[in-house]
């Protein structure tokens, strides 16, 4: 690192050079996770962490950031939360996995159902919210013996799996008739569910939206929904993936007062550990076990879905949400951020080329051109400026570790990038981006 500006220091990436072709020869993309490849940073910032506490990190440059994204969200009471940390190492030490169940894996099943106020509902657990969300379609179609799936066009991501890449950009070996059997909705708006459902009558066996994104539901369009498929005997899927343990009253469900039949769980159950779920209604769920006389699902099967360690963590998860009413926290300290980083925006007059929104737990931001139409290339400038003053993320999504301190200087950082921004669209963003932009994760050719 070295100092610049009198006060500040500049963070350097000698070693994420170093490693970077290292790690593109090994990984297809260099990272496990698309949303965490270098095509999604500016070229001058940090490839690889090596540690983190609370909401900072440190990369293998020794370099310090404030971090926002929380691990893609899955990260809600801080990183290396000590009392989770602890609840996983005790489990640790008793084996990690066995021939038959652990009883902690019934301890969580029931923890969870009455945590999310559904004591009644059954749960599947597994490791990523993807698989959950193909095993609710996949149940989902075997209840209503249809084929068809309804899915929320306007949000960015449900599954790996055929049923969703197929209809995104990146649809490279889906066959059609797979893609075929996957329609498309817009948020908040109930003809599109009617016109698909009229489109395709008695076929689709389910629709599936999260109840809020950066976008909250519009008084009556989950009810409607709801509605909708009881009108067409469609099985209504929640996913809270993202929403579940970051939305106020801890569910998205809860918050805004509307059930699913089943609902996909993943991200913040575990602070960081890998535990996903599907939850649902009892006479859907049960298909996926042994005490029916239908033919037997497939439902949810894998090797590491009881895995102790990680659900004796997302039983100290909920420990903690209990003790300190994290959502209201998360919530409380995200607005705050919001209406500083708000501030930023009006003094520098950028207000038609930045914009925050989203509920506190969930701030977002959009970056624009001279135009007025988003840009990536804009978006590269802001974060390429935020990572020069100590600030790293996608979006400004928190975690328990943001403080006032953390806040108050992610407000400074973004007072300076800003000003750099607002140079930019003067006179043109060449003369200050270094490197190429940041592109899309849903694209056709690289």
């Amino acid at each position: 690192m070295t100092k610049h500006d009198h006060n500040r220091t500049i963070p350097r990436f000698p070693e994420s050079a170093r490693l970077r072709p290292l790690s593109h020869r090994l990984i297809p993309g260099g990272a496990h996770t698309y949303a965490k490849g270098d095509d999604q940073y500016p070229e001058d910032a940090p490839s690889f962490f090596e540690r983190g506490e609370g909401c900072r990190v440190w990369d293998c440059d020794g370099n310090r950031f404030i971090e926002y994204g929380a691990g893609l969200r899955s990260v809600t009471l801080g990183h290396a939360y000590k009392p989770v940390i602890e609840a996983a190492a005790k489990q640790m030490a008793l084996g990690a996995n066995f021939v038959r169940p652990a009883r902690i894996e019934m301890q969580l099943a029931e923890r969870f159902l009455h945590f999310i106020g559904q004591p009644d509902a059954m749960v599947k657990f597994a490791k990523n919210g993807s698989d959950c969300a193909t095993a609710a379609i996949k149940i989902a179609r075997a209840h209503t013996g249809r084929d068809m799936v309804a899915i929320c066009g306007d949000q960015p991501f449900f599954s790996v799996d055929d049923w969703f890449i197929g209809a995104t950009p990146m649809h490279g070996g889906i066959p059609q008739s797979i893609k075929d059997l996957t329609v498309k909705f817009r948020f908040n708006d109930l003809a599109s569910i009617e016109a698909a459902f009229d489109a395709h009558p008695g076929a689709i066996a389910c629709i599936i939206l999260e109840a809020a994104t950066s976008e909250i539901p519009a008084p009556g369009f989950l009810e409607g929904a709801k509605a909708l498929c009881r009108k067409h005997g469609a099985v209504f899927i929640i996913d809270e993936t993202i929403t579940g343990f970051r939305s106020l009253k801890d569910t998205a469900q809860r918050l805004y007062g509307v059930t699913g039949d089943l609902a996909v769980w993943g991200k913040a159950m575990a602070n960081g550990f890998a535990v996903a779920a599907l939850s649902g209604e009892r006479d859907i769920m049960r298909l996926g076990g042994i005490e029916h006389d239908r033919q037997r699902v497939f439902l949810l099967s894998t090797t590491h879905g009881g895995e102790t360690h990680a659900m004796a963590a997302s039983l100290a998860v909920m420990d903690a949400y209990d003790q300190l009413d994290v959502t209201a926290v998360l919530d409380a300290q995200g607005e705050k951020l919001k209406a500083g980083v708000q501030a930023a925006i009006d003094r520098h007059a950028m207000g038609a080329y930045v914009q925050v929104a989203g509920p506190g737990g969930n701030v977002i931001f959009t970056t624009r051109d001279a135009t007025g139409e988003r840009s990536q290339v804009f978006r590269t400038l802001f974060m390429q400026e935020m990572i020069e003053n100590g600030v790293i993320g996608p979006s400004f999504v928190n975690n328990m570790g943001h403080d006032d301190e953390a806040i108050a200087e992610t407000v400074t950082a973004v007072d300076a990038a800003l000003a750099v921004y607002a140079r930019a669209i003067a006179e043109g963003p060449e003369r200050y981006l270094r490197g190429r932009p940041v592109k899309p994760v849903w694209r056709t050719h690289n």
